[in-house]
């Protein structure tokens, strides 16, 4: 008999134990940007590295941990996601300060009719003096921006690249006060800023789709141009306007009463 082959058979009774099972090198690329995140993250929470500070360059994080450039510009994207971090291109990766967990508002809440209704009051609140610093603190390529995203809305009216255009517009009025927790909270948003992202106010209101669509574009119209000559006080009556509109658009409709024409 070859002692070799015996050598391989289990003797009666016995077990042979399964091999180990081998890791994916894409598993195990992702244990080791998460072992790099975990690390940040505690040295941030425990004050370490603090608000402001930059993080070490690439190589030196590679050098620390004994990984990949791939790994740690993977960790670097975890930890930015996560709001801990920001890379500013050419300079570094800098220590974010924390943000209150309450100040995020999650789109996933957004459901009905009457939600819609709410975030539009916060909006009137909020995007009213947006406009108003946005016209005295916009730049000349910021408003060259606007008039763009406000040719993209009138351009696709009724077609679903309209609403993006339309996210587009706001968050360019946000963007243009120079204050970015306008943007955050617009951001966290998402569409849902559009009310007719989540339902379709011109069929709710009994309204031809056209002519609804007309109404916010001259609204629109309004803000751009109010923001373009720099009157501050014209365009935060301009986004009153329009945001007010919507919001009664849709309360009529809600009521199943048909708006005026």
């Amino acid at each position: 008999m070859n002692h070799t082959a015996a050598a391989a058979i289990p003797a009666e009774g016995q077990v042979t134990p399964a091999p180990a099972p081998i890791a994916s090198p894409r598993k195990k690329h992702r244990n080791l940007a998460q072992g790099v995140v975990e690390s940040f993250t505690q040295t941030i929470q425990a004050g370490t590295l603090k608000p402001g500070e930059k993080l070490p360059t690439e190589s030196v994080i590679m050098e620390m941990h004994g990984v990949s450039r791939t790994v740690v510009r993977e960790a670097i994207s975890h930890l930015q996601a996560a709001g801990l971090v920001q890379t500013r291109h050419g300079i570094g990766t800098f220590v974010l300060a924390p943000q209150p967990a309450n100040l995020r508002i999650s789109s996933d809440t957004i459901r009905t009719i009457g939600d819609v209704l709410s975030i539009l009051e916060l909006r009137i609140s909020l995007e009213t003096e947006a406009a108003w610093l946005a016209a005295t603190r916009r730049s000349e390529e910021q408003v060259q921006q606007m008039g763009e995203a406000l040719a993209r809305i009138q351009s696709s009216a009724g077609q679903p690249g309209s609403v993006e255009a339309d996210v587009h517009f706001h968050l360019l009025i946000a963007q243009s006060t120079g204050n970015r927790y306008f943007v955050d909270i617009l951001s966290d948003l998402g569409n849902t800023i559009i009310p007719r992202a989540r339902v379709n106010s011109a069929q709710l209101a009994h309204s031809d789709p056209a002519a609804y669509l007309e109404r916010v574009n001259r609204e629109h119209d309004d803000i751009y141009r109010a923001i373009l000559r720099q009157d501050a006080e014209a365009a935060r009556a301009a986004m009153r306007t329009h945001l007010s509109n919507s919001r009664e658009r849709l309360r009529r409709a809600q009521e199943g009463i048909a708006p005026d024409a």
